[in-house]
């Protein structure tokens, strides 16, 4: 918000900063409930000057992001636990799987992949490259097989391994596709047999999606329940200020950001940080 620095306080900030927020994909009912919160602050504490209005709403995004319980990934000693990857297409599931698999080995776990996208050959290619990599179990079928029958075969591996860690990863499909989105309830239900199992359900949405990530979650977690977000491909000029509006407006906290192609690019998500580098 450089723009806007060093200023008194007037009806053209509150304009600028509303178009920051929407140009940083929050959506405007999002956008509205922070402006409002923000200028009952502002007005309260008397404030002034942009720079201190700035860090008002930056604070505001921080406490929204921060609202949700639950924000690690959860693993339990000694029970089965599954994390199931949902996106649509060219999110970044498969890499996302890979970094994961690499940062909880590297913690002293033991992990099995299922290759549940059984309708891209490169999918499967490419976990395989990552079991190798990180010394992880990889559960394949033919190109075409029933996916189901993967994370079934992948879950037994698990079992007959003490294996602590199951991530699958599913097949991309569009939230629109109603049948695609059904046959992602069937994935679910495989793990659900087993008690407790499914401990994570988490949505891969690509920083650069937009308001559309909105109705992919929506749609992705009236299926299956999601648990949390990932969001990828955050090292751009990408703000992914989506995020805000899935947490907002359905619950959904942010687990995890990808912010380059090393392993070490993938962390934790940090509500301050996240708030901090929206408007730099």
């Amino acid at each position: 918000m450089r723009g806007i620095a060093g200023r008194a306080v007037d009806e053209e900030t509150w304009e600028e900063l509303e178009e920051a927020l929407i140009l940083a994909d929050v959506g405007l009912p999002t956008t509205g409930r922070l402006l409002d919160a923000v200028r009952a602050r502002a007005a309260a504490e008397k404030v002034g000057d942009t720079d201190s209005v700035v860090a008002i709403l930056r604070e505001e995004i921080a406490a929204l992001l921060d609202g949700s319980t639950g924000r690690d990934l959860v693993v339990e000693p000694g029970e089965p636990n599954v994390w199931l990857f949902v996106g649509v297409n060219g999110v970044g599931k498969t890499t996302t799987i890979g970094k994961l698999a690499a940062q909880q080995s590297d913690a002293g776990r033991s992990v099995v992949l299922a290759a549940a996208d059984t309708f891209r050959a490169a999918a499967a290619e490419q976990l395989q490259l990552w079991g190798e990599r990180v010394g992880a179990a990889v559960v394949r079928g033919q190109e075409g097989a029933d996916p189901g029958s993967v994370i079934y075969d992948a879950m037994a591996a698990a079992s007959g391994r003490s294996a602590d860690l199951v991530l699958v990863d599913t097949a991309g499909r569009l939230h629109t596709k109603v049948n695609l989105m059904e046959e992602l309830k069937k994935l679910r239900r495989i793990v659900d047999r087993t008690a407790g199992a499914c401990k994570e359900v988490l949505l891969v949405i690509d920083a650069t999606t937009g308001q559309n990530g909105l109705a992919q979650a929506r749609q992705f977690a009236e299926a299956v329940d999601v648990t949390g977000i990932a969001l990828t491909k955050l090292d751009g000029t990408a703000k992914g200020g989506i995020v805000l509006a899935i947490q907002g407006e359905l619950g959904i906290p942010v687990k995890i950001v990808g912010v380059g192609e090393g392993v070490d690019d993938l962390m934790a998500f940090d509500p301050a940080e996240f708030a901090a580098a929206l408007f730099e």
